[in-house]
């Protein structure tokens, strides 16, 4: 598998330090439409995260249309270190600390990527009260709060086994739960937040 992630990891990388070089200081809150370098910077999100909102691959998450506070505090956790994924710290690091609002506001205004088929109805499993306390009863999130309604499954049920696992640790309440929650119930439930 890692095998298989070289070759776009290496792309990725090769863009993003084409793409750091020193940016022009602007007063305020940059601006990804009129400061060049910055647009460029989150053009190239597009190479994980689609251009189109949907991801390249099942197990990256959907970000357009996520909380803005939500992914504010992801991009600080990968830049400090308390979230790890190699791609995203190096990212997250690329950005000067003035641009991380600005790019979670220019991906929380975009639209959830609509489904191309409607997922088949289906009951909702045991446990998932305790996801709605906080997601929300139709699970798209709130402040600092991410959606899971629609997600991909591959991500949700990695980020749970993570969360279980203590691999990821920057939600201690989320630590807890999915420590409390068996592998087969943390895939039935991905399996049906994913198809909403």
């Amino acid at each position: 598998m890692i095998q298989n992630r070289f070759p776009t990891v290496f792309s990725v990388l090769i863009v993003l330090a084409a793409l750091t070089a020193p940016a022009k200081a602007a007063e305020g809150a940059p601006d990804p439409g009129s400061e060049r370098e910055f647009g460029a910077r989150l053009q190239v999100c597009g190479a994980c995260h689609g251009t189109n909102g949907t991801p390249k691959s099942a197990n990256i998450p959907i970000i357009w249309g996520q909380d803005e506070t939500y992914l504010v505090k992801q991009l600080h956790d990968f830049g400090s270190g308390d979230r790890k994924f190699e791609v995203m710290e190096w990212m997250a690091k690329s950005l000067e600390p003035p641009q991380q609002a600005p790019t979670a506001s220019f991906f929380a205004k975009k639209s959830w990527p609509a489904k191309v088929t409607p997922a088949a109805a289906t009951t909702m499993p045991r446990g998932m009260a305790i996801c709605q306390a906080c997601h929300q009863p139709n699970f798209t999130g709130g402040l600092q709060v991410p959606r899971i309604a629609g997600q991909n499954y591959d991500y949700l049920v990695e980020a749970m086994r993570r969360f279980a696992s203590g691999e990821r640790s920057n939600n201690a309440d989320m630590v807890k739960i999915m420590q409390g929650i068996s592998p087969a119930d943390r895939e039935t439930m991905a399996h049906y937040l994913a198809g909403l």
